[in-house]
C-alpha cells in the first residue's frame, strides 16, 4: 500500500457569503487533489466501520482524440482509497479490479460506486460490452479494497453509466444510473438500443421532457435488479418537468442519492452546461423537484461528485482538472457541504 501526501488546505471550514445575491461557499484557500501520483476522477465516497473509502475512476492518457461521445476516456482498472479523517494521509491500497478480469467488458471502466451488505462489499461499475454497448456490472468482496471479483455477466437489464446504490434507512437499497450523449442513454429511449441517437435526442425534441435518470430497487443479494428500471423525473418549482432544452437544470450524468433531515436529495451533473445541481423528494423514486446549484463549474468539462457525511459533518467529494489542465486527466477533490436551516445546499465558487 502506497502513503500519498494529502495537498488539502489548512482549513476545510467554509466562509458563507451574506450578500444581497445568493449566498455562496467561497474557497478558504486552495483545495489541493487527494491522489497526486495517478489521474483519478468521479470519487464515489463510503464510510465503513468508521473508515472513509474512496472509489474512483482510474484516468490514463491513451492518446484517443476527443469526441462528444467520450471516446478519449478509456480507463482500465480501479483503485481503492482510504483515510481515517478528512485531511488524513490518504492510502492507495492497489488494483481493486481490472478489465481484463471481468469476462464480458472490453473496455472503458468509467465511474464507479460501492455498498456493503452481509459481511460483502459490492463495486458496481459500468464498462462497454463486445458490442461497444454500456452495461453495469457488479463485483464482489470481503473487505472494502478489495480485490474484487466480478460476475461473469453485466446485471441484466442494465444500460448506460454511472451506477450509484443508495441504501434506504429501511435497508432496501437502489440504483441510479444513467448518461447522455457518451453514456448512450439516448440510445434507450424508445425501450430498445438504437446507435443512431448520438447526443440528445436531437432536434425538434428540445421542448420535450428531458432524459432522465433511472433506478431500480435491488434485489436482497445486490446482484440484481429486484424490478424493471423507472424513470427518474425531476420537476420544476410549478411541479412540470423539467425540459430537455433547459440545459442548466437537466439531467445529464452523474447521479448520486443522499438523505438528510427524512428527505431524499437527488444530485447530479448537468454534463455540457458543467454545474452540479440537486433536487429534493419525498420517496428514493422521486418524483424530485429541482432546488438549485451544488457547485459551479471547475476546470476540465467533466464534473462528477458524491456526497457522505462523515462524523456528524457532510462533504462533497468531486473533481477537476488541475494536475493535468487535461479534461480526461483528472484529480479527486473534497471539501465541506454546507447547508442552510430548511436544509438547502449552499451553492459552492470552486
Amino acid at each position: 500500500m502506497i502513503q500519498i501526501n494529502n495537498c488539502f488546505a489548512a482549513a476545510l471550514s467554509l466562509i458563507v457569503a451574506v450578500s444581497g445575491q445568493s449566498a455562496a461557499q467561497k474557497t478558504p484557500g486552495k483545495i489541493g487533489p487527494l491522489v497526486t501520483d495517478l489521474y483519478t476522477a468521479d470519487p464515489s465516497a463510503h464510510v465503513f466501520n468508521g473508515k472513509i473509502y474512496i472509489y474512483p475512476s482510474h484516468d490514463v492518457e491513451a492518446d484517443v482524440p476527443q469526441d462528444d461521445e467520450g471516446g478519449h476516456f478509456q480507463m482500465r482498472d480501479y483503485h481503492v482509497y482510504s483515510l481515517d479523517k478528512i485531511g488524513g494521509k490518504v492510502t492507495d491500497h492497489g488494483v481493486a479490479l481490472d478489465v481484463k478480469d471481468v469476462p464480458w467488458a472490453d473496455k472503458q471502466m468509467w465511474a464507479p460506486d460501492a455498498a456493503y451488505k452481509n459481511g460483502t462489499y459490492l463495486l458496481y461499475f459500468p464498462a462497454k460490452d463486445k458490442e461497444g454497448i454500456f452495461r453495469i456490472g457488479v463485483a464482489t468482496s470481503k473487505s472494502p479494497t478489495g480485490p474484487f471479483k466480478a460476475e461473469p455477466k453485466p446485471i441484466a437489464g442494465s444500460y448506460s453509466i454511472d451506477p450509484a446504490v443508495f441504501t434506504d434507512t429501511d435497508g432496501k437499497a437502489y440504483m441510479y444510473l444513467g448518461g447522455i450523449w457518451g453514456g448512450q442513454l439516448q440510445r434507450w429511449h424508445t425501450g430498445t438500443y438504437k446507435k443512431a441517437l448520438m447526443t440528445d435526442l436531437g432536434k425538434g425534441h428540445e421542448n420535450e421532457p428531458a432524459l432522465g435518470a433511472k433506478v431500480a430497487v435491488m434485489k436482497d443479494n445486490m446482484l440484481s435488479f429486484g424490478e424493471p428500471l423507472r424513470d427518474v423525473q425531476i420537476l420544476d418549482e410549478n411541479g412540470k418537468p423539467l425540459l430537455a432544452s433547459d440545459t442548466n437544470r437537466r439531467f445529464f450524468e452523474g447521479a448520486w442519492m443522499h438523505k438528510y433531515n427524512g428527505k431524499y436529495y437527488f444530485s447530479y451533473s448537468t454534463g455540457d452546461t458543467h454545474l452540479l445541481c440537486y433536487a429534493e423528494g419525498n420517496s428514493p423514486y422521486g418524483p424530485f423537484t429541482y432546488k438549485g446549484v451544488i457547485m459551479n463549474p471547475v476546470e476540465g468539462w467533466t464534473t462528477h461528485h458524491s456526497i457522505v457525511e462523515v462524523k456528524g459533518k457532510w462533504y462533497l467529494f468531486y473533481h477537476d482538472s488541475e494536475l493535468s489542465g487535461k479534461t480526461h486527466l483528472r484529480n479527486v477533490k473534497v471539501r465541506e457541504l454546507i447547508r442552510d436551516s430548511s436544509g438547502n445546499i449552499t451553492t459552492i465558487n470552486p
